[in-house]
């Protein structure tokens, strides 16, 4: 319990009297503290019973409001004068009663036969027992949590004990925020969503709090050396609750390792299952119900393949995918982690959370049954991904642009210049490149190119024979073409 003013009155071993603010007695006293500076305000943090025997200020109505502004601005809880018969005051003058009672400021008075040690004594007493206590407090909510962690009865036990001795809601998500255990419906929005998402994605190295609309909310990361979930705490922490946090980390995080380790067989069922489907000859029904026997119905899929550092890091960047893929089909050999996800699954953003940094290649989607087509794509992006420094991703229509990405900018410009530089001289307005670009997305076809660019087809027909007079090409021979298509491509991939 808090000492306050009204405490310290109380004890009759202090004789202490109140001499103005009596109505602001509940003020809570964390120091005391004597000194006979004019100004003192500099040298207190807030809190104190500031102690003087005034020996210094003038007791003048000007002097005693700015000395009493000067303390109450700098939080202290209340003045208190020493009176005496040797001392320059044998009771509160006027003009420091009425600066105290107008600044709301408390003003007690010491008695002579009361040393300003004993005041202080019986302060720092008071705040010693505070402080056992809380520690008391601590050590037996953490023995109850401890006992509730122990129950084996899962997170549950061990939230319902934090919330019952703080007061705090709790709630435990997995990394991709669903709610394991605890109140969702405690959960903020907004704010909740978008921490769970920054901790997730920093992984253990991190915690966040926001206080949007008068709701605090702190984020602590859960597990041993991977991020196996978060913890939500809904709730302003005091410095008491504050002790408790990371005991209940560490519970929760234990729990949540035993349930990692328990889930083994389970992973290793859905990676057999997982290599059946990509290593045995099967029909479209086959795959479909292998699938939906793994929990995953989407009908199209994209394969992924990352490349770990090490065999242990690769399963437990598998165990993290199967955890957040619809289905958790995922398989591992040495440092290679291959998994399946639904067409709709933002894949981009998992690797992003549970293998960043990792070389991850992304096949395109494909039905069911072309999956061991869709891990040859991803497996075969993997170098472009390593080269690139992101994942790289199988897409029909982006094949070229995916292989000039890979190209050095300079490169790319150079070689589009030195096709294109004759048309760049001739036409500045660009007309020609854009022509002749477009007739060769078009398929080559004059009045799609005229359509395209709202022309009539002669004049293409006009501006693509110049083209080639210009570039001593021939629109009828492959190869010809082939080097102005990858002209114009390199030129688009360079910008």
């Amino acid at each position: 319990m808090t000492l306050t003013l009204a405490d310290l009155v109380a004890r009759p071993e202090l004789r202490l009297s109140v001499a103005a603010g009596a109505g602001a007695l509940d003020r809570p006293v964390l120091a005391a503290h004597a000194s006979e500076l004019v100004r003192p305000g500099r040298w207190l943090q807030g809190g104190e019973l500031l102690m003087t025997i005034g020996l210094l200020l003038p007791m003048e109505d000007e002097a005693c409001r700015a000395y009493v502004e000067d303390v109450r601005a700098s939080g202290a809880s209340a003045l208190a004068l020493g009176l005496g018969a040797a001392l320059p005051h044998q009771s509160a003058p006027p003009p420091l009663v009425a600066a105290a009672e107008a600044a709301g400021l408390p003003l007690l008075t010491v008695a002579d036969e009361v040393p300003f040690i004993a005041v202080t004594k019986a302060v720092f007493d008071a705040r010693a027992a505070e402080q056992r206590a809380a520690l008391e407090n601590a050590f037996e909510t953490q023995r109850r949590l401890t006992a509730a962690a122990a129950s084996g009865r899962g997170l549950t036990p061990t939230l319902e004990a934090w919330t019952r001795a703080t007061g705090v809601p709790a709630v435990v998500t997995d990394p991709v925020g669903r709610v394991l255990a605890g109140t969702e419906a405690g959960l903020p929005s907004g704010a909740a969503d978008e921490l769970i998402r920054r901790v997730a994605v920093r992984g253990m190295h991190a915690s966040a709090v926001s206080v949007e609309g008068g709701a605090h909310v702190e984020v602590q990361p859960l597990g041993a050396r991977r991020l196996r979930g978060v913890l939500v705490l809904v709730g302003e922490l005091g410095s008491e609750t504050r002790l408790l946090v990371s005991g209940l980390v560490a519970l929760l995080s234990l729990e949540l390792e035993r349930r990692h380790l328990a889930d083994e067989p389970e992973r290793r069922r859905r990676a057999a299952l997982l290599g059946r489907l990509l290593d045995e000859e099967g029909s479209a029904e086959t795959a479909g119900d292998a699938l939906a026997a793994a929990g995953l119905s989407a009908a199209a899929v994209r394969a992924v393949a990352v490349a770990a550092r090490t065999p242990e890091e690769a399963a437990e960047v598998a165990a993290d995918l199967a955890l957040a893929l619809p289905g958790g089909l995922t398989r591992t050999a040495g440092a290679l982690v291959e998994a399946v996800a639904a067409e709709d699954t933002d894949v981009r953003e998992l690797l992003a959370r549970f293998a960043p940094g990792c070389p991850a290649g992304i096949g395109a989607a494909v039905a069911p049954e072309a999956t061991r087509v869709s891990l040859r794509q991803a497996g075969g992006l993997l170098e472009v991904s390593r080269r690139s420094g992101r994942p790289a991703e199988a897409q029909r229509s982006h094949s070229s642009r995916l292989l000039l990405g890979l190209g050095e900018r300079e490169a790319l410009t150079g070689y589009a210049d030195t096709v294109l530089g004759p048309l760049d001289v001739a036409d500045p307005s660009g007309e020609l490149v854009e022509t002749l670009a477009t007739w060769l997305d078009s398929g080559c076809s004059w009045d799609e190119t005229g359509r395209r660019l709202g022309l009539h087809r002669h004049t293409v027909r006009n501006r693509l024979d110049k083209a080639m007079r210009l570039t001593g090409r021939r629109l009828d021979d492959g190869d010809d073409r082939f080097d102005l298509w990858l002209a114009t491509r390199a030129r688009r991939a360079a910008l």
